[in-house]
């Protein structure tokens, strides 16, 4: 039995002790939609919060714990045929594509917006909008694979992140 305990003390040790099995070390990005702004995690500590804009309705902007899938400069905008880093592209100058709803990143995501003003409010179609300077900023220090947790809560950035294991 003692024999048992002790290699269960071994290999949690290489385990992380978050309900999400993140690393603290790990880039972690919350989006709360409650007061829309977007906390950037790194190397254990909250390295910048930006304001965001999120769905018109609670339930367009999917909540829940994703992936970043795709990256993508200068975005083409699909929807409309409008091609990337035209001043008519509603998506800005970048895009980081998640997984959420099991698409493969080219649906939902946090991306700029030609549209300045709408940061800070309920106006999306689903995704998560940024300043373009934000996202541009973001984008550099966002890998593929990082965790992106999207949530309504009246909890701090502080205590999320410390739930997920992310501090």
């Amino acid at each position: 039995m003692r024999l048992l305990l002790a290699i269960m003390l071994i290999l949690s040790s290489f385990y992380p002790a978050s309900a999400s099995g993140l690393a603290a070390n790990q880039p972690f990005i919350i989006i709360n939609k409650g007061i829309n702004k977007l906390a950037f995690i790194q190397n254990g500590k909250i390295e910048a919060v930006y304001p965001v804009a999120t769905g018109v309705t609670s339930t367009l902007t999917p909540e829940g714990l994703f992936t970043v899938k795709v990256k993508a400069k200068n975005p083409y905008y699909r929807k409309k045929s409008i091609p990337g880093g035209a001043t008519n592209n509603p998506l800005g100058t970048r895009w980081i594509g998640l997984d959420a709803y099991r698409t493969d990143g080219r649906t939902y995501g946090i991306h700029g917006t030609n549209n300045p003003q709408s940061i800070g409010k309920y106006v999306t179609q689903g995704c998560v909008r940024m300043y373009n300077r934000d996202v541009e900023t973001l984008f550099e220090k966002v890998p593929i694979n990082t965790k992106v947790l999207i949530i309504r809560s009246n909890e701090s950035f502080y205590a999320i992140a410390k739930r997920y294991g992310a501090l």
